[in-house]
């Protein structure tokens, strides 16, 4: 923690992970300041969902260009806060698509329904859409950006007010990103950014009528609960332990290289990434080899960002994680081909990609998440064993199938998860059309993706008007 201010709010300090050391902090809001934002907020999201779509798209198009100017700004606070380049370019690059595809959208996913007969005779149904005045994003440090907007965006088009408090792990970015939202007068009102810790978390949800949350179980069963006290929606995107599998049809040199990016890309730090896969034992040999061949090719990240594939462990908490697993891994039999072991370069901690075999379900590399570069690989004998092994987790975010397509498919159906790529892997973090929901204890609520990620932002009226010109109907009883 940093130094206390002068109202007696103590400073928060933020790690840089490429050398280790606190050097940025800032001071979270106290509840007075959270207080008058709510209401900030409520009085303007009248405006902004009075104002219409119309009105809503063009501000919002206005805050993406404004973006689009700031894009050197925003990338250098995210890779200060996360220590990857590459990574943080795509995720400007996906925000301003982002809001280009919602805008585009909306006018078709929130048409309202002309008026028409009802099931009874003399009463016509019309449907509209109210959104909730103010939502709540709590997002996490991995992709600080595009994980704070994934939600924030799809309300504010459906006509909510939004406030995002991002993981105070990776908050620098939130500068720079109100600096755009201020240059937008529409949306001064309508979107606040807040940097602060868990209890500024907890404070969001009391203060908002529909909470997203992207992070741990732990934490997402905290929101939820607090969330029902106050009887409003949560919708929760947590943890995953996302399985592969390879059957005897598929091609590996394929299926290597895409488990290998699947398990590895932003150092394996992604809810989507590949964290365990199986492959059939008469592929079983020739597969890893593939694997572990393209995997000692790819270079940490060191001495600069440019320099490598693979940047840093961003959370300092992570690295107890992943080395508690690789040595839990390691002491119960396993054989690490790659990698292994965390290395410190200039203060910061990374990790090679690590291939291991000789895994089971007794191991913590197969059955929590990592979050890290490791690529565990256990054989099957038939799809049978290889769907139940899939299975065996708490959690049910995505996975991954590679065979002939129609075996593969027939396959994927059978898993307890949501988004399952088919010959590829982590395609859910490129394709945002299809709803998908997140299984078991990898989360609840609506699809943040396809149609239902914008409509989940408001809730449905049914206007019933009845033909006041006739007789009394037949449902008036004691009129008779």
């Amino acid at each position: 923690m940093g130094k206390e201010s002068s109202d007696g709010i103590m400073a928060i300090d933020v790690r840089n992970p490429r050398t280790g050391r606190s050097d940025y902090s800032f001071e979270p809001p106290s509840t007075d300041d959270l207080d008058e934002l709510a209401l900030r907020l409520r009085d303007g999201q009248a405006v902004w969902e009075a104002g219409g779509l119309d009105v809503r798209t063009a501000a919002l198009n206005g805050w993406r260009d404004a973006i689009g100017m700031a894009r050197g700004e925003i990338t250098a606070a995210l890779m200060a806060d996360t220590g990857r380049r590459v990574e943080s370019e795509m995720e400007v690059d996906a925000a301003l698509r982002m809001i280009e595809r919602w805008c585009s959208l909306a006018p078709d996913l929130l048409a309202g329904t002309e008026r028409r007969p009802a099931s009874i005779p003399g009463i016509d149904l019309e449907q509209g859409m109210r959104p909730y005045p103010v939502a709540g994003v709590i997002s996490p440090w991995n992709f600080p950006l595009l994980l704070a907007l994934i939600d924030a965006v799809p309300a504010l088009v459906a006509g909510c007010a939004v406030v995002i408090k991002p993981s105070e792990i990776a908050p620098r970015f939130i500068e720079p990103l109100a600096a755009t939202v201020a240059t937008v007068p529409a949306m001064e009102n309508v979107v606040a950014i807040v940097a602060g810790d868990g209890s500024a978390g907890e404070a969001i949800v009391d203060r908002s009528d529909v909470v997203c949350f992207t992070g741990s179980v732990a934490t997402g069963t905290k929101i939820a609960a607090r969330a029902a006290k106050r009887f409003i929606p949560a919708f929760l995107e947590l943890g995953g332990k996302d399985p592969a599998i390879v059957l005897p049809s598929a091609d590996l040199d394929r299926a290597s290289s895409a488990i290998l990016w699947g398990s590895t890309a932003n150092a394996g730090q992604s809810c989507q990434s590949i964290e365990r896969v199986y492959v059939h034992e008469s592929v079983f040999d020739d597969f890893v080899d593939r694997l572990v061949d393209k995997a000692k090719s790819v270079r940490l990240a060191v001495p600069e960002p440019d320099a490598g594939d693979i940047g840093p462990i961003i959370a300092a908490k992570q690295i107890e994680v992943i080395a508690a697993h690789l040595q839990d891994a390691l002491a119960r039999g396993a054989t690490a081909h790659t990698g292994g072991e965390i290395e410190e370069h200039g203060g910061g901690s990374y990790l090679k990609p690590t291939v291991l075999t000789g895994v089971t379900h007794e191991m913590k590399v197969m059955t929590e998440e990592t979050f890290g570069p490791v690529i565990p690989v256990m054989s099957f004998t038939d799809a049978d064993e290889a769907v139940r092994l899939a299975n065996d987790t708490r959690y049910g975010l995505s996975g991954a199938v590679f065979g002939d397509a129609d075996e593969a498919l027939g396959v994927a159906r059978r898993i307890d998860a949501g988004g399952i790529s088919i010959n590829d892997a982590a395609l859910t973090a490129l394709v945002y059309d299809g709803e998908k929901s997140s299984f078991n204890f990898s989360g609840m609520g609506g699809s943040r993706m396809g149609p239902a990620a914008l409509r989940r932002f408001g809730r449905r009226q049914a206007f019933l008007i009845s033909d006041a010109q006739r007789p009394d109907p037949w449902w008036y009883p004691h009129l008779r």
